[in-house]
């Protein structure tokens, strides 16, 4: 079976745009260790270098330019700066935005490359408003959008005329789309509704009469709608039980419509205005697709690929003649056979409601001890994806699950909404329900079942560990929540506002907020936990670490904390990972009593 490091050391590649004369493909890949830019013809052959930064960098194309637009943080703080990149792989970065104090983020250009939309904080360091530009002058820059909370661009209208803009609202799930015409000032709310509900960017037709977008107005999960300019209101074109999403070609004749189905990516061709079915995309396997585009022509369709058994990387299917090619080959990848493919389960909470949960089974002995791996969010999904960790785990004498608990997204806003607020440890509960149908099986251990996860899934760790400390043997947490309160407290001042959305509010519901806080019951920890942490992490600041790191060691309970000084939320650079997970890993073996290998 692969090593650790071999599993580590797995690079992916990602589509980020398409030159306008479609010779070349802007990718970003982890080649070097850190995400960095790369160009790629359609045609194949190596990808070439274009950034080799310190930092991990993304970026798109000016439009009708051979330039780049590259955005960049420090460390992991999240306060992205703009530059501009010649586009030749020797250029200097060249600052555009640099306000090192504020973010920018979701740039996006007209189409013909002349103004620059992108969202900032700088009015007072907590709102994010939009500004307009033109790219030449930054001068001429004004504000078109600012009436509070998070706003973000979601795109250019084709002539011109309209900004898209998306705004968070105060209600957990939900969010409005608004249209901002650039001349006037006028802002058109093409969003109205009364339930929670998403709403997605607009994929524009090309007379700018109309777009597609998906919402789940009215609905449990999102489907595809039509907004008609002229009469400012939609209507729903594609509907399915599933979770859909929507992008169109810049000639307006063919629409991508994609369906979440139990976390699997399926893809359909359709026509943009009769929504008929052209053709469904095939796939390299069974796995999720992210970051689609079409050419400016609309012939070709690059996306990333990536399943448990694929890394991830640039794939392309030419809708004429209806072939897949693959673009990029990214270094390291590990032979199908040594991986191990989950099995999709479900299973039954203390009220009845069924928790889908991904199941790796290698060929550990039995019983085996378990790994279960909880994702962030908490509005999020565990998909079926490249996950070096469980791989290493499932072959090599674990078995992990990896469990999508309420609240996760993917199943519908009911399933999604039943972990808000004073809900929060009922999904503490689901983690008991899968350690219950474990115990009803041979083949797992249930006296040696971890706990693991990151960010909100850190917080799950720590919360199970709190609230159930008969249950675990073990936790291994990733820039995870311990206190509620402290965590809603110092988290960037531009995202606690979103945060209480999910969470509570600190001036309402205080007194819940603690008492679900694993910090408050710290005292019925028992179990041995390792936390990995960045020192620049802007979400869930490092002091959520280090005080329930002195809080375990104060009482005996073996407690290990790295931090990492140039990392942020999570671990975006390569010799950070490869010297975090294999000290876990470590850990876990010794706190286990090192479980027998795979034989």
């Amino acid at each position: 079976m692969a090593s650790l490091r071999e599993l580590l050391e797995a690079r992916v590649a990602v589509p980020v745009d398409v030159s306008a004369d479609g010779r070349s493909v802007l990718v970003q890949s982890n080649l070097t260790g850190t995400m960095q830019l790369y160009r790629v013809s359609p045609e194949g052959g190596e990808p070439e270098q274009l950034t080799d930064c310190a930092e991990p960098v993304s970026g798109l194309y000016v439009p009708g330019d051979e330039r780049i637009l590259v955005q960049m943080d420090e460390g992991g703080n999240e306060r992205a700066q703009l530059y501009l990149h010649g586009g030749a792989p020797a250029s200097e970065l060249e600052r555009l935005v640099h306000e090192p104090e504020f973010l920018h983020t979701d740039p996006c250009f007209t189409r013909d490359g002349s103004l620059l939309a992108y969202a900032c904080n700088r009015r007072n360091g907590t709102d994010l408003d939009v500004f307009v530009r033109p790219l030449a002058d930054a001068g001429a820059e004004r504000c078109v959008f600012g009436p509070g909370g998070w706003c973000q661009p979601a795109g250019f209208s084709p002539d011109r005329r309209w900004l898209a803009v998306l705004r968070l609202t105060e209600r957990s799930g939900d969010n409005d789309l608004y249209l901002v015409e650039l001349e006037t000032g006028e802002v058109v709310h093409a969003s109205p509704h009364e339930d929670e509900a998403s709403f997605g960017a607009p994929e524009w037709l090309p007379d700018s009469s109309a777009f597609l977008f998906a919402t789940s107005a009215g609905r449990e999960t999102a489907a595809i709608a039509r907004f008609e300019l002229a009469s400012r209101s939609w209507r729903y074109v594609v509907e399915s039980e599933w979770d859909l999403s929507v992008h169109v070609d810049r000639t307006g004749r063919r629409a991508l419509v994609e369906a979440n189905e139990d976390g699997y990516s399926k893809l359909e061709l359709r026509d943009a205005e009769t929504l008929e079915v052209v053709a469904e995309v095939p796939l390299p396997g069974r796995g999720v697709v992210a970051s689609p585009l079409f050419s400016h022509d609309g012939r070709q369709l690059v996306y990333h690929f990536t399943s448990p058994l694929e890394p991830g990387d640039v794939w392309l299917y030419d809708t004429v003649e209806s072939q897949t090619v693959r673009l990029t080959r990214s270094a390291g990848a590990v032979a199908a056979e040594e991986l191990v493919e989950p099995e999709l389960q479900r299973v039954e909470s203390f009220d009845g409601e069924p928790v889908p949960f991904f199941l790796y089974r290698g060929r550990a002995p039995e019983p085996a001890p378990v790994v279960l791996m909880i994702h962030g969010g908490p509005e999020a999904q565990l998909r079926p994806i490249w996950s070096p960790l469980a791989q290493y785990l499932a072959g090599h004498g674990y078995a992990v699950v990896a469990p999508n608990v309420r609240g996760s997204t993917g199943y519908g806003k009911r399933y999604e909404h039943q972990d808000d607020v004073t809900r929060r440890l009922d999904s503490v509960r689901d983690l008991v329900a899968l350690h219950d149908w474990l115990g009803e099986h041979a083949a797992f251990d249930t006296e040696r079942i971890v706990l693991y996860g990151g960010s909100y899934g850190g917080y799950m760790v720590l919360a199970g560990l709190a609230f159930h400390p008969e249950r675990w043997a073990a936790g291994v947490e990733l820039v995870g929540i311990s206190s509620l309160v402290t965590f809603l407290e110092n988290t960037a001042p531009w995202r606690r506002a979103a945060r209480e959305r999910e969470y509570g509010s600190l001036d309402r519901d205080r007194r819940f907020l603690l008492e679900a806080s694993p910090i408050t019951h710290v005292d019925r920890i028992a179990a041995p936990l390792f936390i990995i942490h960045g020192a620049n992490d802007p979400r869930v600041p490092v002091g959520e670490a280090e005080q329930i790191h002195a809080a375990l060691t104060s009482r005996g309970i073996r407690c290990e904390l790295v931090v990492y000084p140039d990392e942020g939320h999570g671990l975006a650079k390569l010799a950070n990972r490869l010297d975090a997970y294999p000290r876990a890993v470590a850990f876990l073996d010794e706190v286990l009593a090192s479980p027998p290998k795979a034989t």
